[in-house]
């Protein structure tokens, strides 16, 4: 078994030097590992790709990816920048707050970091530039800040999280990480109004932003009012999965439903000719993520085969018997594997192994998630594969180099958040617990 385990984490390691796509490095280094063990690698791989993509609670992730797809076109985000325009636009370094509060609020309807990095983006990195922020600080705090609609609900990284786990609830996973994700956008907004204030940041910047010119005669309240139908969308995912009234995969059929119709129906701002573009763009991109996970089920199926994970708990617990040491070694391990893995694939791959030491240490399946969950959101703006810091950095036309060292100060503020998290079991259970989803 030694020499499977060698194979499989060599030849990944390989075929991502090669630069090969993560899905490949990951079905290719199990294909090896397979043939390593004498078995039918052809068919053993595909067998447990199209087992791992094989369950219902999965589907929600295209349509979460579709609705995403409409909020961002349909003038969804412009309307939650005003909105947070308002609440926090006028603090110093404002709109360094109106981008982590925006990208809060985007990320958690469309369940997407990526498409909150592009969305949200798109508009305030211009716009910073503009009021004299620095481009480089711009892209930082966009990237970092896009990473907290994966902790707010609705999320498709939670989706695939209780698939890895089993049996634990979709929806208290989505209650549990309401203040977790919360806790995580404090801390960043906290570093950007150090920065801020430190460098002179926002000193202009004594108007809530807007749009138009019109818009900025508009009175605060009925720029409020105009944020409400895409803020209830939320209220309906939330309250209809707690009230039993569909389920979260149904939910994510209901978010396509009442984003259709704010974007194309109300606001009129997707017209119907670009309907077909959007579907194309959310069958690829789901395309990509099913691909993901179904690689990395049969990467997960020959570790277990290895017996990995077996391996793996007696090494962290033969290391300490203390919680807080092992949790402190499983972050800094995760924080390693987030900076060359997307989160999909780790997730499916690291749950099945480190969830029965974090059992056996007495910490619920839930705190648990959402401690892996918000630790690999840093890994999302770290180099080399940080998905939202390439988006980010593509669309403030600048480099990866140099969005790093500003996004430094805010890694640790992320880092400092994942310390009380991990901690601090409280932030993760009391709203599942007064939901009754939890005991």
């Amino acid at each position: 078994m030694g020499a499977i385990i060698l194979i499989l984490i060599v030849s990944f390691a390989v075929l991502l030097l090669m630069n090969a796509p993560i899905a490949i490095a990951i079905a290719g280094s199990s294909l090896l590992a397979i043939l390593a063990n004498g078995g039918d690698a052809g068919y053993t791989v595909a067998q447990r790709m199209a087992n791992g993509i094989d369950s219902f609670p999965l589907l929600a992730i295209p349509f979460f990816i579709f609705s995403g797809y409409l909020m961002g076109r349909g003038g969804l985000a412009r309307r939650l920048i005003d909105f947070a325009s308002v609440l926090v636009g006028r603090l110093p370094g404002g709109l360094g707050y109106v981008n982590t509060f925006t990208c809060m609020l985007f990320g958690s309807i469309s369940g997407s970091a990526a498409a909150a990095v592009s969305s949200v983006g798109g508009f305030m990195i211009p716009e910073m530039n503009r009021k004299g922020y620095n481009r480089e600080f711009n892209v930082a705090v966009t990237a970092t800040a896009a990473t907290t609609g994966l902790l707010i609900p609705p999320s498709n990284c939670m989706i695939v999280y209780s698939v890895a786990a089993g049996s634990v609830s979709i929806a208290a996973m989505f209650m549990a990480g309401i203040l977790p994700g919360i806790l995580v956008g404090l801390a960043i907004m906290i570093v950007a109004g150090i920065i801020a204030i430190r460098n002179g940041y926002g000193k202009i910047d004594v108007d809530a932003i807007a749009t138009t010119k019109t818009e900025q005669r508009v009175h605060p309240l009925m720029v409020c009012w105009s944020a409400v139908p895409s803020l209830l969308l939320i209220i309906i995912i939330i309250g209809g999965i707690l009230k039993g009234v569909f389920t979260a995969t149904e939910a994510a059929a209901v978010a396509v439903a009442y984003a259709f119709i704010l974007s194309v129906l109300i606001y009129r701002e997707i017209p119907w000719r670009e309907l077909p573009d959007i579907c194309l763009q959310t069958g690829l991109t789901t395309a990509v993520v099913m691909l993901l996970i179904g690689a990395s089920s049969a990467m997960s199926w020959i570790m277990t085969v290895a017996n990995i994970p077996q391996t793996v708990s007696n090494a962290l617990l033969g290391l300490s018997e203390n919680p807080y040491i092992v949790l402190l070694t499983i972050n800094a391990m995760l924080l390693v594997v987030g900076t060359f893995m997307d989160m999909t694939p780790a997730l499916l791959i690291f749950t099945p192994i480190l969830l029965p030491v974090a059992n056996k240490l007495g910490i619920s399946d839930i705190h648990f998630g959402i401690i892996m969950i918000a630790n690999l959101c840093i890994g999302l703006c770290t180099p080399p594969v940080g998905t939202c810091l390439f988006i980010g950095c593509g669309v403030g036309k600048t480099t990866i180099a140099k969005v790093t060292r500003h996004a430094l100060p805010f890694f640790v503020g992320m880092i400092i958040a994942l310390m009380l998290i991990t901690y601090i079991p409280w932030f993760s259970t009391v709203i599942p617990r007064m939901c009754g989803l939890i005991k």
